[in-house]
C-alpha cells in the first residue's frame, strides 16, 4: 500500500506534466475546496453525549493509564 508521501510525490510529478491551464485551474479549484471543507467536522448528537461524559469522568478522577489499560486489553484478549 502506497504511503501518504509517495502518492503526493506521485501526484506532483503528474501534475508536473500537465500543460493545460483549464485544468489546473480546476484542479486548484477543486483542491482548495476540499482543504477548506475538511478543518470543520460535524459531530452527531451521540458524540457529543459521549464527550461530555468523558468531561464528567476526568473532572470526577475516572481514569486508567494507557499502560493499565493494555494490561487490561491483553487479560481480556487472553481469556477468550
Amino acid at each position: 500500500m502506497a504511503t501518504v508521501d509517495n502518492i503526493r510525490n506521485g501526484l506532483i510529478g503528474k501534475i508536473l506534466s500537465i500543460r493545460n491551464k483549464d485544468f489546473l485551474v480546476a484542479l486548484d479549484k477543486l483542491i482548495a475546496s476540499s482543504s477548506s471543507e475538511s478543518n470543520i467536522i460535524e459531530l452527531t448528537k451521540e458524540q457529543k453525549i459521549m464527550l461530555e461524559m468523558s468531561e464528567q469522568d476526568i473532572k470526577n478522577g475516572k481514569l486508567i493509564s494507557q499502560e493499565a489499560m493494555d494490561k487490561r486489553n491483553l487479560e481480556w484478549l487472553n481469556a477468550m
